[in-house]
């Protein structure tokens, strides 16, 4: 039964989406229907397709009590809106339904696995916001959460393990067996990542600590995901307080993905290496699937927590999503590209072929703020360069540059210029690994972000994008003299005809 609380919010979010133009929307990237969303939620495969559920606020584009939107999709580019799925409205989530997963049952039913969050009195007028793991049943669209609930409390926690700081558990199974992964704070303020086991889903039990910080990237890990891929474990997490380290991690709240083996004995993750997921300010709480086809999904909250008071002006909604990206492991290093779908909606296809640059210059057709634009920059024979870069959403006062600095092998993704209206980091730079000034730059362009993917998917870098979209111009310069290759398209959707 539907309870007041979940169906006030579908009903005001269907009288919003009357109003709503879909023009006023980014064209390939989602956000949810009205007010603000933050972390995907429940990314899985049901039934044969693909559901995304998100943190939702409807009500105002600011952080508030959360719900959990929801949308479901064929080919992870076109987003089919559902009902919104849960609301506050228990005395175990009262203060909201937090951010979790979902998997798909043997009896066929959907279970959402959520963190809900109540507030109890702590003494000295000061209440806690308590964090516990709850779950609900459903068949794709409406949702029952489970009159026992929570089915993971405080009373399964180590020792040292904190109940305001247990939240985002990840489920998945493996055989007979469910397993989450689940995000806590030990008392000596380090995150750490605790696996429990349950056989039906509702009655859980700790198993041991998967992984823990050690002090060395961030404080409180946030959004756990663990998978297998190609042969290697991977564990993401979004860590908040960094401290940055070279160019690899940056200060603030990032995202990271440790890669290693596993022992299925144990349950111990073994580290083998770090690293960045994206390299750019807005990417965080990344979540995967695996595919119908075997491959290896992951979609993540086109923001960051140090810049959401930075609002775009006159927007009805807050907050987006990133395309989803294929992910692999290659050389030790987790690799990502754009999901091979959005190649569907190309058109209008441009190819340059060794074109000289030196001087700011422009070619025709290259232009655009709807894009999929990928540039292969080479040495002229015999001679060395230091730099090149590309301005992109330009409109000759404000523009966004992305610059190759040949002499260090860095990237720098720059919206320091774009019209954004608040003094805070603009710019992320970070390392690559290119052979004699040769570089690949894929660059998606959407009207309100930038996402680029360099040397075949070995580094990404994510940001948003403030120029007015009607800013399109892309140039090119250099240093001295290099050769480009350019292969330039298009990008079309229902609501742009």
């Amino acid at each position: 039964m539907t309870s007041e609380l979940l169906e006030k919010a579908r009903k005001y979010e269907e009288s919003c989406l009357e109003y709503i133009d879909d023009k006023d929307r980014p064209a390939y990237h989602l956000t949810g229907g009205v007010g603000w969303i933050n972390d995907p939620n429940g990314f899985s495969l049901y039934k044969g397709e693909y559901h995304l559920f998100f943190q939702y606020h409807p009500y105002s584009i600011k952080w508030g009590p959360m719900h959990w939107g929801h949308v479901k999709t064929e080919d992870f580019v076109r987003w089919e809106r559902l009902p919104i799925a849960m609301a506050p409205d228990s005395p175990f989530d009262g203060k909201g339904c937090f951010s979790g997963s979902a998997v798909e049952m043997p009896d066929g039913r959907q279970m959402l696995m959520y963190t809900g969050v109540t507030e109890v009195a702590s003494g000295a007028n000061i209440n806690l916001q308590i964090q516990q793991q709850c779950v609900a049943f459903g068949d794709g669209t409406e949702y029952t959460k489970y009159e026992g609930n929570p089915v993971i409390t405080s009373d399964d926690l180590p020792s040292d393990g904190m109940v305001t700081d247990f939240r985002d558990p990840k489920v998945w199974k493996e055989g007979d067996t469910y397993y989450c992964a689940v995000s806590n704070n030990s008392s000596e303020d380090s995150g750490v990542i605790l696996l429990y086991e349950s056989r039906d889903g509702i009655h859980w039990k700790y198993v041991t600590v998967l992984e823990a910080n050690r002090g060395q990237y961030g404080r409180m890990w946030e959004c756990p995901d663990f998978f297998e891929l190609d042969g290697k474990h991977v564990l993401i997490v979004s860590p908040m307080k960094m401290r940055p380290a070279g160019l690899e991690f940056h200060a603030g709240y990032g995202t990271i993905a440790l890669i290693g083996g596993y022992d299925p004995e144990t349950h111990k993750f073994i580290r083998e290496n770090v690293q960045s997921v994206d390299y750019g300010i807005d990417f965080y709480a990344a979540q995967t699937l695996e595919a119908k086809d075997g491959r290896r999904i992951m979609i993540a909250w086109m923001q960051n927590w140090t810049t959401i008071q930075c609002e775009f002006e006159d927007h009805f909604y807050f907050g987006q999503m990133t395309l989803p990206r294929e992910l692999w492991i290659e050389n030790g290093r987790m690799y990502q590209r754009p999901v091979r779908e959005l190649e569907n909606y190309r058109s209008a296809g441009t190819v340059y072929r060794n074109i000289f640059v030196h001087e700011e210059m422009s070619l025709p057709q290259v232009r655009g703020r709807c894009l999929d634009m990928t540039v292969r920059v080479k040495p002229v024979s015999g001679k060395k360069y230091s730099w090149f870069r590309i301005n992109f959403a330009d409109d000759g006062e404000y523009y966004t540059s992305i610059i190759y600095d040949a002499s260090s092998n860095h990237v720098r993704l720059d919206r320091s210029r774009c019209g954004f209206p608040y003094d805070i980091v603009n710019v992320r730079e970070f390392p690559v690994s290119c052979c004699d000034g040769e570089i690949e730059l894929r660059i998606l362009l959407d009207r309100y972000s930038v996402e680029l993917f360099v040397n075949g998917g070995e580094q990404a870098a994510t940001m948003l994008v403030y120029t007015d979209p009607s800013a399109d111009s892309v140039t090119f310069a250099a240093d001295s003299e290099v050769l480009i290759d350019i292969e330039k398209f298009d990008l079309e959707f229902e609501w742009m005809k």
